[in-house]
């Protein structure tokens, strides 16, 4: 009696583990399927990934490959960069230039992937216009023109930006078309409030004071927009790669003297050695941490962008 007991416990056990291998492997709990919010979203920069995110809303998830405060120009891909960008299906870039490492780095990785590039359709003015255009004593090595891929620091340029976000994310995800559409709409608004309110801030500097001297020559579209004039840079190009000359620093002392340019603005993270030593030689402050190529620890693009332009209104707006 004692034997059958058990067994009888031992038959209800493998009855009961049945029923619930039946019900893991039932019709009724499908495998998911691939849906927008799987769809992996990666922008090279992170003010680029702020403006993805706004586009894409709560559908989608945009990631930023390089980290806050890296500097693009020079940067070197690691191998978590490489699987990364592998692993993605869209990948959003500022093109023009700018990501140098791309080219090399979409070669590594191989497979296939939606490329938006945001800046597409935007015509890039050369580096050294107006104030920089060929200056009488350079070398010919020096004369040749830049494109400037810093289209993003005038935000005008970013509406096109969003549309051809909206393009892409809507190409990668048709079903959500409509909702990017509305984001793009309602984040151009928010563009357009920002280009108003710098214009505001702006008016308070007089305009001959309206003087810029900056690290690199990253500024140009933000000069151009709101009335500024680019009396000279630190680095003679628009990559911080480059090393400017003892006659290149020469002409831009005489240049800052000459101009009466109040200040020397300086990038986050740029080396502040030789702005201190034209400080010293033109009697000018330097100014740190303008963010220009990606937003500070907190806010995105917009927040970047009245962070800067606070700085270079309190530098240029009213004589000590």
């Amino acid at each position: 009696m004692r034997m059958m007991g058990i067994k009888a416990i031992a038959v209800s056990v493998v009855l009961i583990l049945a029923l619930l291998l039946g019900a893991c492997q039932s019709p009724a709990t499908p495998t998911p399927k691939a849906s927008a919010s799987t769809l992996r979203v990666v922008a090279t920069l992170s003010f680029l990934a702020d403006i993805a995110q706004n586009v894409a809303g709560e559908r989608l998830q945009v990631s930023a490959l390089l980290p806050a405060g890296v500097d693009p120009h020079g940067y070197e891909p690691t191998p978590a960069d490489v699987a990364k960008v592998a692993d993605c299906q869209v990948l959003i870039v500022n093109g023009a230039g700018l990501e140098a490492f791309l080219e090399k780095l979409l070669r590594s990785v191989g497979g296939e992937r939606l490329v938006i590039e945001a800046s597409a359709g935007l015509v890039s003015r050369t580096a050294r216009e107006g104030e920089l255009a060929e200056q009488e004593h350079e070398e010919p090595a020096e004369q040749e023109h830049e494109s400037d891929p810093h289209f993003w620091l005038d935000p005008n340029l970013v509406i096109r930006y969003v549309e051809n976000i909206r393009d892409g994310l809507s190409q990668a995800d048709p079903a959500g078309a409509a909702v990017y559409a509305a984001n793009a709409a309602a984040y151009t608004t928010r563009l357009k409030e920002l280009d108003a309110w710098i214009r505001e801030q702006v008016a308070q500097i007089p305009p001959p004071r309206r003087l810029l001297v900056t690290n690199h020559e990253s500024l140009g579209y933000f000069a151009d927009r709101y009335g500024f004039r680019i009396v000279g840079t630190i680095i003679p190009s628009v990559s911080t790669g480059a090393s400017p000359s003892a006659q290149q620093l020469a002409r831009l002392v005489d240049a800052i003297k000459e101009s009466g340019a109040p200040a020397i603005f300086l990038e986050t993270g740029s080396n502040p050695q030789l702005a201190r030593q034209l400080a010293q030689e033109t009697g000018v402050k330097v100014v740190t941490d303008l963010y220009t190529h990606s937003p500070g620890v907190e806010g995105g693009y917009i927040e970047m962008m009245q962070h800067n332009v606070r700085l270079i209104v309190e530098a240029l707006g009213k004589r000590e």
